[in-house]
């Protein structure tokens, strides 16, 4: 018989970096879940990644108290800043405040790498979308 699932929590957490410290122990703690068993398997399923990355999380949490996650790509605004080499976004982002420029090939890359976290049917869908990111970000789209 499969468990019956009381709930999905969605955490952003930086890879290998997991702690009972809040948000991830109050988030398990309230639905009874083992918070050490989490961040040790969570911390051992991110360590080949650059440490660090911030890392959407999604935790599905069983009636048994047992629970099974899925880590996804970090998000396009990570990928941007990494390939515009900047350390955040514009504040004024459309007047003329442009912080950095990303090339269409830097933005073919991420959206090879996000494609499979991405609502796009192809890769040209996934690279419109990565520069409407990056123009609302303060950040110029060129070619190349």
């Amino acid at each position: 018989m499969a468990k019956k699932i009381v709930g999905y929590i969605k955490l952003q957490i930086p890879a290998g970096k997991a702690n009972p410290s809040p948000p991830v122990g109050p988030a398990l703690g309230q639905r009874g879940l083992n918070i050490m068993q989490f961040v040790k398997e969570f911390n051992a399923a991110t360590q080949q990644m650059e440490p660090g990355t911030p890392t959407p999380v999604v935790i599905t949490a069983y009636s048994d108290r047992t629970f099974s996650f899925i880590t996804k790509t970090p998000p396009n605004t990570y990928f941007l800043l990494k390939a515009a080499k900047v350390e955040k976004g514009s504040t004024t982002p459309g007047k003329g405040g442009n912080v950095g420029r990303v090339t269409k090939t830097q933005l073919r890359e991420i959206a090879a790498t996000k494609m499979k976290d991405m609502n796009a049917n192809d890769v040209e869908a996934a690279v419109r979308m990565l520069a409407g990111s990056a123009r609302s970000m303060g950040l110029s789209v060129v070619e190349g």
